[in-house]
């Protein structure tokens, strides 16, 4: 017997239409193959809204029919499943030093992906190459222009904190005043969605990661600096201005190391590439790279060790307040560290008794890595049109 996942139910108002074809299209995602009398019991809806928005579906080729279902009474029911190449989306990164680019069937797999560094990221110079690097995985991926759903991109926040903004060396130079959803829509002539790196990298684990059965969970994005995405009930939080999540500037050291942002004893100065850059540099260790870092940690090199071990700890103070916050399935790690650091941070963590996330029963681990790599927040970025075409918003039905 097929295991039905629980799932949105869809209502049979009109105003509700594109609910419901997010409904429909996320269920038979789910649960494929399926038929329209099966989508009609689960989903709440009608069989004629069903066959309405099959129809629909089929003619845009989101969804093929895949034959009949056998051996029930009456006339066989034509059984659909979910086209993955019918469509596909672009995340486009924009790093101070790099711009990334991953390209997403509908679901979910990375058909094509591309880096290229950066000497200047400022938007007169990264907006043709973010142009550029569209174009050329949509050549490469011979897909039509028309097939293009939209481009996610990403960056660095906070955004519009103009104050912080001036003193972080994660923060892109130039875009603190540009809307950066228009700029792009503009250059591009496609639907845009923006959104910070670390969110993006959430939605990229919940769409196509560690994540997939998970509907409640939060990633800490380890970039420049140090950004938090937290996906509730299947959704990303954002926040009045768009910086949910910016959890580099916690402080977890009262006194502690002074943060570019004004405060002391932040958790990024502690916890983030560029933190451990300077602490390597402060004992006469260039780290020009994330391959560096995998290569001192395979010589088990004492300052890279004793790097671990202080931002393991600062973390392990972060992650309970964390938990306790926001009662998450569990927390993902991912982002520009290597994995090798990452799975070594994990490691040495001291996670908190005293915390709600500390259960007899779990079933999964508490923190984990997340499987995307270097080209998470890219991911995301193309994750989240995805997300957005196929996955019903409670606000549309409130």
């Amino acid at each position: 017997m097929k295991d039905i996942k629980t799932h949105p139910i869809g209502g049979n108002a009109g105003r509700n239409r594109t609910h419901n074809r997010r409904v429909v299209l996320d269920y038979v995602r789910a649960n494929e193959p399926t038929g329209r009398a099966e989508i009609a019991k689960s989903c709440g809806l009608s069989f004629q809204a069903v066959s309405n928005i099959i129809e629909a579906l089929e003619t845009e080729g989101l969804l093929v029919a895949v034959g009949h279902k056998t051996g029930v009474r009456g006339q066989p029911a034509a059984q659909y499943k979910f086209n993955p190449e019918s469509a596909f989306a672009i995340g486009v990164e924009l790093r101070p030093n790099a711009l990334i680019c991953a390209t997403l069937n509908l679901k979910g797999d990375c058909i094509y992906r591309e880096r290229l560094s950066l000497e200047d990221s400022s938007p007169d110079k990264a907006i043709p190459q973010v142009c550029d690097m569209v174009d050329r995985a949509i050549a490469h991926c011979k897909r039509s222009r028309a097939q293009l759903l939209g481009v996610g991109v990403v960056m660095p926040g906070p955004f519009g904190a103009a104050d912080m903004a001036d003193m972080n060396a994660a923060i892109l130079p130039d875009w603190e005043n540009i809307d950066i959803k228009a700029v792009f829509e503009a250059a591009l002539e496609c639907p845009i969605i923006a959104e910070n790196d670390a969110t993006a990298a959430a939605i990229s684990e919940r769409v196509a990661g560690v994540a997939r059965s998970m509907d409640t969970f939060c990633f800490l994005y380890f970039g420049a600096g140090l950004g938090l995405g937290v996906i509730t009930n299947g959704h990303a939080q954002n926040g009045a201005y768009g910086n949910f999540g910016e959890i580099g500037h916690i402080v977890t050291q009262v006194g502690g190391t002074k943060c570019s942002c004004g405060n002391e004893g932040c958790l990024e100065t502690y916890v983030s590439r560029l933190s451990v850059q300077k602490f390597m540099a402060n004992r006469g260790i260039d780290i020009a790279d994330a391959d560096s870092l995998t290569k001192l940690l395979e010589q088990n090199n004492p300052a890279l060790i004793e790097w671990i071990d202080i931002a393991a700890t600062h973390l392990s103070q972060a992650i309970g307040i964390l938990e306790n916050i926001f009662d998450p399935e569990t927390i993902v790690f991912g982002g520009a560290m290597p994995d090798s650091v990452t799975d070594a941070l994990i490691s040495r963590l001291q996670l908190p008794r005293g915390s709600v996330a500390n259960r007899k029963n779990r079933k999964i681990n508490r923190v984990m890595r997340g499987s995307s790599g270097h080209y998470t927040a890219a991911i995301g970025g193309a994750s989240m049109i995805i997300h957005q075409i196929t996955t019903p918003s409670m606000a549309l039905y409130s």
